[in-house]
């Protein structure tokens, strides 16, 4: 924390890049590095949340991709400040490393920015590890939803670690979906992954949590949680008392980078190379059994690796778009059908979609096609990694 202190106090005007910044906000902003380099965290504190409450009121005007990276960049760094002052201060550990990760959620780094919140979190984390463990749940008692095995002519291509050129020529080029064995077994991930690891390493981080059983429903939200009240909420009560009435997911989170700690645990598939971009999109699933991703498409090749639990995956080709009746406005890469319940009645063209389906077991990855439909349930407590790439 002392090399934190010393870096900030020393800042050189870190706010003269930014642009068409409000006069009072600017000289607040100003008011920040100068109370911070006295160590007048009270002062400082102050005018941190000053600016941030007037910045958010920018973050939550219009639609998030058209806002200026002028306000995520101040907010990210007023969120430094504020996380160190709070620290100072003795305030409760949970409320510094929360304002990290609001930081890190909202804001966006700025290019000159030297310290990153990042490594801030992690470090306060550290200090301040929960010694409150949640006790991995014994296989025995996870709640399993079994099913009928696919028949085999409806079954998802399985194959052993094919070589990258064998994987580009037979399924990357033409858009084939396959599933690859024998390909994750240096991943650290697959041993040091459970409840009690995540409640250890990120137990007081906060995360956005999916509440609901799906995202096309009329009560479907969102709730920003730590991962040790999502844990305890949606998957040990769900343990110890059944279902509940709305399910928690934490679904397609670039978790990873929040938190580079879990980042080490996992490995980039060499197949991912072969795309256009050396860096995929990394996105974490994690949840109870029973959560639901509807039959979707998204925009980019996808490499679903599973790392605990067990997920059934439904899958068609794109040409069938005609016949799956796609949503509009926002969620048009996502159809209508529920393809477990079809409702021919209301969607009589799903009848003409044949799908292909498999059980992803742990240490496998699903190469899914970019505009690939998929539909995709855990039928136990699992946690995924998707790799995007073009």
């Amino acid at each position: 924390m002392e090399r934190i202190r010393t870096s900030l106090s020393i800042a050189r005007d870190p706010w003269g890049s930014f642009e068409q910044v409000h006069p009072v906000l600017l000289s607040d902003l100003k008011r920040v590095t100068q109370t911070f380099g006295l160590a007048q965290y009270e002062q400082c504190l102050a005018s941190c949340q000053y600016a941030l409450d007037y910045v958010w009121e920018k973050l939550n005007n219009g639609h998030w991709k058209d806002i200026s990276d002028q306000w995520r960049q101040i907010y990210y760094s007023v969120s430094y400040y504020k996380s160190v002052c709070l620290y100072e201060l003795h305030h409760p550990p949970l409320k510094c490393i929360k304002t990290c990760d609001m930081g890190i959620l909202m804001g966006v780094k700025p290019l000159k920015w030297d310290l990153c919140l990042r490594e801030l979190a992690s470090t306060l984390h550290k200090l301040h590890e929960s010694t409150e463990l949640v006790k991995d749940i014994p296989a025995a008692k996870i709640p399993r939803l079994e099913l009928i095995s696919p028949s085999e002519d409806k079954s998802i291509q399985r194959v052993s670690c094919p070589s990258l050129e064998s994987f580009r020529k037979q399924w990357l080029s033409i858009g084939q979906p396959v599933i690859i064995t024998d390909c994750m077994h240096h991943w650290p991930a697959l041993d040091k992954w459970s409840l009690a690891y995540f409640q250890t390493v990120a137990g007081l981080r906060t995360v956005p949590v999916e509440i609901g059983s799906r995202y096309t429903d009329d009560d479907w939200s969102q709730q920003l949680l730590t991962i040790s009240q999502f844990i305890q909420q949606y998957i040990v009560k769900h343990q110890a008392e059944g279902a509940p009435a709305r399910r928690g997911y934490l679904a397609q989170h670039q978790l990873f980078d929040q938190i580079p700690e879990l980042r080490d645990d996992i490995i980039v598939p060499e197949y991912c190379c072969l795309g256009e971009s050396p860096d995929p999109d990394i996105n974490a699933w994690f949840g109870p059994e029973g959560t639901v991703s509807p039959l979707h498409q998204d925009p980019k090749d996808n490499l679903l690796c599973q790392v605990k639990g067990r997920k059934l995956v439904k899958l068609c080709p794109p040409d069938m778009a005609d016949c799956l009746y796609v949503n509009e406005g926002m969620l048009a890469n996502t159809s209508q059908v529920d393809v477990e319940s079809i409702d021919l009645q209301k969607f009589p063209l799903a009848a003409k979609v044949s799908f292909t389906e498999s059980v992803l077991h742990p240490g496998e990855m699903l190469f899914i096609p970019a505009k690939y439909w998929h539909h995709v349930r855990s039928l136990d407590l699992s946690f995924s990694v998707s790799f995007w790439w073009s």
